[in-house]
Order: structure tokens, then C-alpha cells, then sequence
């Protein structure tokens, strides 16, 4: 595993999307849509207090991330303040971007921003469909956008939300993993091996947990490399047109 590159990242809030002005869609839809479950923690994630150590994982501050074969390993920088939003893990042309996020004591807060990014996509014309998986409720998206020769196209990603102890885990699929469960696989099997480190510090609930570069690699034969971003320009919004693989109607 190696990261491979650090990019442009400016936002932090955990829906992902603009705020939708109107519910009354998704409220329509939900009994159709399967009931809604929490994730199956007992095969992870993890948090720091359930786990012995790092493992081998690469120690991201918020985030002990540990590497699948032919994985590599992204860190999206925002390049005035040099802070981490993000680390993203990339295998062939799937991706599976990660960030973690304060959460309330008693409750998650999953539910919620799973209701907000489908009521953003459905305003902005896209589709949505709630599966149920180990990993809880996932929601599988396609957001309209325009193609190079004018004909409407839609991007998939596919958003993954695991409620922890004062914790919230986000992770989105895109590329060939948003549409693909066999492409999936690997990746979410990086993120049920994720620890996250939430830290005692008090938090208001959806405010990013701090990741940083890392110090060290995750063991001595796994080196970790490490490359800039010349041009600073690279995102992964999986609202915006880029590493998304594009299904044309």
C-alpha cells in the first residue's frame, strides 16, 4: 500500500451534498425502500478501545487504515491550512473515500444523513435505492450530469455509514465499486478493518475527526510513498464528474 497522492479537499460535512428543500419524495418512497438496519460491528470497523494496538494499520491520526492487496492509499490535503480531510483508498478503477466525524453519545447519526443525501440527489434529478448490507443500510446513488456531447449521463456512488461509539464513519464508493459488488468487496473489506480514533476532546456532532500524514508505515514491508499534487485540482466529490465510472441513457 502507498499514498500516492495529496489533493485539494475543502469540505468536511458528513451529507456530502447541498441541503434539499423539500422531503416529501424520500418520505413517499420509504415503504418500498428496505427497512432500514445499523451496521454488524463485530467484524468492524473498530473503535481504538476494541482492538490491541495498530496491527499493522497506518496510523492516520483519526483512522488506522489497513492496505488490501494492490491497494493504494490517497490523502486529500487542502492546500492553504495543509489539513487531511480525507484518505481515500484506491484498487484498479474503484475507490472507497473515508472520513470520520464526531457523533452524539446516545444516538447515531446515520439515519439522518443517509435522509439528507437522498433528498439532494432526488432534487437534483437523480436515483436512489437503500440496500441493506453487514455493513447496515447503504445508500446507492446516480446523480445527472452532462456528457461531452450534450446527452445526459449518470454518475454512481454509493454512500456507507457506520455509527460507532461518539463516532461516525462515511465511506463512498465510486468507479466500478459503486456498481459492481464484486469490485465493492475489497474496499469494504478495508473499511471493516478500520479503527477509528475519536479521541476525548469534546466535539460538536458531525465535526471532522483530525487526520494527519503519517509518521510512520504500516510495517516494514509495506514502505510508504509518497507524491504531491502539482496542480492541487483533484477532488473526489462523487456528486462531481471525475474518477466516476458514467452509465449513458
Amino acid at each position: 500500500m502507498s499514498i500516492f497522492r495529496r489533493s485539494k479537499r475543502t469540505e468536511t460535512e458528513p451529507a456530502s451534498a447541498p441541503e434539499a428543500e423539500d422531503a416529501t419524495t424520500v418520505e413517499d418512497d420509504a415503504t418500498e425502500a428496505p427497512e432500514a438496519e445499523s451496521a454488524d460491528r463485530t467484524g468492524g470497523p473498530f473503535d481504538v478501545s476494541e482492538v490491541d494496538g495498530r496491527d499493522g494499520r497506518l496510523d492516520l491520526g483519526a483512522l488506522w487504515v489497513r492496505g488490501v492487496a494492490g491497494m493504494e492509499l490517497r490523502l486529500e490535503v487542502e492546500q492553504e491550512t495543509q489539513v487531511v480531510n480525507a484518505a481515500t483508498a484506491v484498487v484498479g478503477d474503484s475507490a472507497l473515500q473515508m472520513q470520520a466525524f464526531a457523533a452524539p453519545r446516545t444516538e447515531g447519526l446515520w439515519t439522518d444523513i443517509r435522509r439528507e443525501i437522498a433528498m439532494s440527489v432526488e432534487r437534483q434529478g437523480g436515483t436512489v435505492e437503500e440496500v441493506v448490507s453487514d455493513l447496515g443500510t447503504r445508500l446507492r446513488t446516480r446523480l445527472p450530469s452532462a456528457g461531452p456531447d450534450g446527452r445526459t449521463v449518470f454518475a454512481p456512488a454509493t454512500f456507507v455509514g457506520v455509527d460507532g461509539p461518539r463516532w461516525f464513519l462515511r465511506g463512498v464508493l465510486s468507479g466500478r465499486a459503486a456498481i459492481d459488488d464484486e469490485a465493492a468487496e475489497p474496499l469494504l473489506e478495508v473499511l471493516r478493518q478500520v479503527v477509528v480514533v475519536r479521541g476525548t476532546d469534546p466535539m460538536a456532532p458531525r465535526e471532522l475527526l483530525p487526520l494527519r500524514l503519517p509518521t510512520d508505515g504500516p510495517d516494514e514491508q509495506a514502505p510508504v510513498e509518497e507524491a504531491d499534487d502539482a496542480d492541487g485540482t483533484t477532488t473526489l466529490d462523487p456528486f462531481e464528474r471525475g474518477p466516476e465510472i458514467t452509465e449513458v441513457r
